[in-house]
């Protein structure tokens, strides 16, 4: 354990109804007791973790409570065999950032499961401008390419495209050789997406469709949805014959209203997307892929440092839909 008793943490308390966010400094004593006590170097933004700090209790039902869904770090005490002191790590999932304190606090005591070895080809600061974001993405394509998609069946649509899940997949997919189309609301980011590897960028207007016709002409081998809602519905009613659609996020909506004609008629798949509990062996399958032929090569684009001090603007802005990339906590 460092020298220093103290460390500084942002939190999240409820005051009279009303959330509020302050940084404070918290002694060893607060952490709780876990298997593993990591001092966070970097953590990343995420959406989750912007409506855990707003004081979402779908999220975090009990605060006050210290966001931050991944972190990535160095190991300072260890109760068990698998970590030692000094080991690089990465830590999420399980609870970790909405029921177990986060990576916005310099250090955390989790259990062992939360916690996997830094991969060889990644650093702390690549793992987490990927950060779940990106892990989310890798195991979307992962779950696709399982079910059958190849490079060769035609366009892989991706929503929601400059968020963190979606600037990651246009990356990784773009790499692997898929052709991207990537859809955003932001109009000045085309560019952003084509320099990372889209080949198409649409308009959300375009992928975001009245409900008038439960099918639409065949278009996508693939779609790596992030945002849910209608989007999401359109999405499926312009799905190919036998091929699928993850879903991973409700920054629309958390609503979607479809018939079960794609289902039936053209034997879509619509497949979940957890990265929260997903196994640890199933984990490390996932992160040893972005550190070697997965690794996306445009991570410095999609980066954007801040300090504590500066992590409320981002929460308010990713809430808002005003963040392009990712944003990677440097504590």
């Amino acid at each position: 354990m460092p020298t220093s008793k103290t460390f500084n943490a942002l939190v999240v308390a409820e005051i009279n109804g009303i959330f509020e966010r302050t940084i404070e400094t918290k002694s060893f004593s607060d952490l709780p007791s876990g298997d593993v006590v990591v001092e966070v170097v970097y953590s990343s933004l995420n959406y989750k973790d912007a409506l855990s700090a707003s004081g979402n209790k779908g999220v975090t039902r009990h605060y006050p409570h210290t966001p931050g869904i991944n972190a990535a770090g160095i190991v300072r005490s260890s109760t068990t065999t698998t970590f030692t002191k000094g080991d690089l790590v990465i830590v999420g999932g399980y609870g970790f950032g909405t029921a177990i304190n986060g990576g916005f606090g310099q250090f955390v005591s989790v259990p062992t499961q939360c916690v996997i070895a830094l991969p060889d080809g990644l650093s702390l600061l690549e793992a987490m401008t990927l950060g779940t974001g990106g892990f989310t993405a890798a195991q979307s394509l992962a779950k696709l390419i399982a079910f059958g998609l190849t490079p060769d069946q035609g366009p892989l649509l991706v929503t929601g495209a400059t968020g963190g899940v979606g600037s990651a997949t246009v990356s990784i997919a773009a790499h692997l050789g898929y052709h991207v189309v990537a859809a955003t609301g932001k109009k000045t980011a085309h560019e952003f997406l084509k320099t990372l590897g889209a080949a198409e960028v649409l308009d959300r207007s375009e992928v975001d469709l009245p409900a008038d016709r439960p099918m639409l002409k065949e278009k996508w081998a693939g779609c790596i949805d992030s945002v849910g809602g209608n989007i999401l519905t359109t999405a499926l009613r312009a799905t190919k014959y036998g091929c699928s659609v993850t879903t991973c996020g409700l920054t629309q909506s958390s609503d979607i209203t479809a018939t079960v004609f794609p289902f039936i008629l053209r034997g879509v798949n619509l497949l979940g997307i957890d990265s929260a509990s997903l196994p640890l062996p199933q984990r490390k399958v996932i992160w040893d892929k972005l550190a070697t032929e997965w690794k996306p090569p445009h991570l410095s684009l999609i980066c954007t440092e801040c300090d504590l001090s500066e992590i409320n603007k981002y929460i308010d802005a990713i809430l808002q839909g005003k963040i392009t990339g990712r944003i990677v906590l440097k504590h």
